[in-house]
Parts: structure tokens; sequence; C-alpha cells
């Protein structure tokens, strides 16, 4: 069950959390009736949960649209994402501007279809967006992205894991999450205050620190579970200041390996993760004990 968790990720996306999801679920509350995941991109936390009941129902939110689009076609419609996917992965092969081509025709109509197929194709999945919000990678020259049958069998998978106990929702994360009580759980995977200003922007739209500290103050205030995942540091330079002690919630080192981002530049920068755990979570199992747990589900 470990292994089908980790391989049904329909997004290929390199800052997924889909590696560390089994060490982030191990600080999950033992019964937890909806999980939030506002800031989903991939939904690796989602998925993982879902595949191991960690959850009864899931919020998938985000405020990038197409992305949004996506998830609806993965989990109501996987055929018609398939079909529309193979087509345009084979056009590959048949023009050799064709990756420039779709990225301008996404640019212009935020068809979500294509948002997979650049996102499969780009360099190293890594996605950098200029500040008018224009997806703006090149297409890598040594490989040529998710095949259509991995894309059709993983989308059909999640659609099976997911449908009829998702709900989906674009918009800013603190209205998605609005309704999330005490038996709940949030997990936030925000734009990491180093990698979310500059010409190199890693997301769609940012998100300004003192807006997430406040969200969480709310979130204390109101006893609702949340984990964080937010900044760290890349080999020895530091990404962002930590949250203020005024949260209430643990502040973790997750290390998360050799960087991604270090291997596109030839360095061996190992990355490790700030993992914030709200005490609201209560008392968990202990991590090695639960992870044990989760790996023979």
């Amino acid at each position: 069950m470990l292994h089908s968790a980790l391989s049904i990720q329909p997004i290929p996306y390199q800052g997924s959390k889909r590696a560390l999801a089994p060490r982030i679920c191990t600080r999950f509350p033992d019964r937890v009736a909806t999980l939030y995941e506002p800031f989903a991109g991939s939904a690796a936390i989602t998925l993982f949960a879902a595949t191991h009941d960690l959850a009864e129902r899931f919020v998938i939110g985000d405020i990038y649209a197409p992305l949004m689009d996506l998830w609806a076609l993965i989990i109501d419609h996987p055929g018609e994402l398939a079909e529309r996917y193979a087509d345009i992965w084979h056009g590959q092969f048949a023009t050799p501007t064709h990756f420039n081509d779709r990225r301008a025709e996404f640019n212009a109509n935020g068809d979500p279809v294509v948002l997979l197929y650049l996102v499969a194709r780009c360099v190293k999945n890594a996605v950098r967006f200029n500040r008018h919000g224009h997806f703006t990678q090149s297409p890598d020259k040594r490989r040529t992205g998710m095949k259509p049958d991995r894309l059709m069998r993983t989308a059909h998978a999640v659609s099976r894991l997911l449908k009829g106990r998702t709900t989906l929702f674009h918009g800013d994360f603190r209205d998605c999450a609005a309704g999330a009580g005490t038996a709940d759980l949030i997990y936030m995977d925000p734009p990491y205050q180093g990698t979310t200003y500059g010409p190199d922007k890693r997301y769609a739209a940012g998100l300004e620190r003192q807006r997430l500290v406040d969200a969480l103050h709310d979130f204390d205030a109101r006893a609702i579970p949340y984990i964080l995942s937010y900044d760290g540091r890349m080999g020895d330079k530091t990404y962002g200041d930590p949250l203020p002690d005024t949260i209430a919630a643990d502040h973790l080192a997750l290390h998360a390996g050799r960087s991604s981002q270090a291997t596109i530049s030839g360095r061996q920068d190992e990355t490790v993760e700030s993992l914030y755990v709200a005490r609201s979570c209560g008392t968990v199992p202990t991590p090695p004990a639960r992870a044990m747990r989760l790996a023979a589900a």
C-alpha cells in the first residue's frame, strides 16, 4: 500500500511533498474528519492520507485557477483528461516548436490539460513563472515527459480514491479552510518566503508572511489542528526567518535529502525543511512506530 501511495501522482511537480508524505503524516492526529490542503499543488499529502485512510473527507484548494481545473478533470473526468493529454503529448514528435507553442497557448487561455503537459515536460518538472503569472520554464531536452498510458492509469486511480469524498476550492487559503473545526486537520505547504520573490519565481502567486502568521494565530485561537511546511535551509543558505514564538506549534527540522534545485545547478546541497506541528494536534504515536504502521497499512 505504501508503494501505491507514492506512485499515484498525476502532477509531477518538483516541489511536491511526495517523498516526505510518509514522515509528515506521522504527525497527523489519530482521527481526522476532514483534511484540508489549501495550497494543494500536486496534493501529495491528500493522496497519501487518502490511500492510508487517515481522514474521512478531503478539501483540495489552491489560488491558481488552472490547477484547480486540472484537479476537477483528474477526479471527475479522468478519461477525458487522459485522451486530451495523449493528443498533446504525441504532438511533440511532429513539431519541433511544440512545447513553446503549447506554452504560448496556455499563457493565453489557461487550458489545464496543456498545463499538465508543460509541467510533465519542462526542465526537472521545475515550474517557473514571470511577474505576470505566465509559465516560463523551458522543455527538458533529455526526456519527453510522463507517457500517456501512465497518466491514464494514474488519473483513474486517483479518481477512484478521491471521487465522492473530496471538495475542490479555488481561492484564498483562509477561505478554503474557513469550515475547518477541531476534529479536522489543515495541512499547509504555501509558497516559501525564500522562493516567492525575485526573477526566478517558483509560484504563480506569493504569500505575505504576516498573512500566514495571522492565519496561524486564528487557527490556534480556535484550536484547529494544522501542520505547516515552510522554508528551511539548503546547504549553508537559509530561506526565510523562523516563525514567531507566538505560534502555538512545535518547530521541527525535516531532512529532505539532496535538493532538486541544487541538482539542477550541479551542487550536492542537502535540504532541511521546517515543519510546524500545532499543539492542538495532540499527542501522536512516536514517528517510528507510526511510520511502521503506515507502511503496513
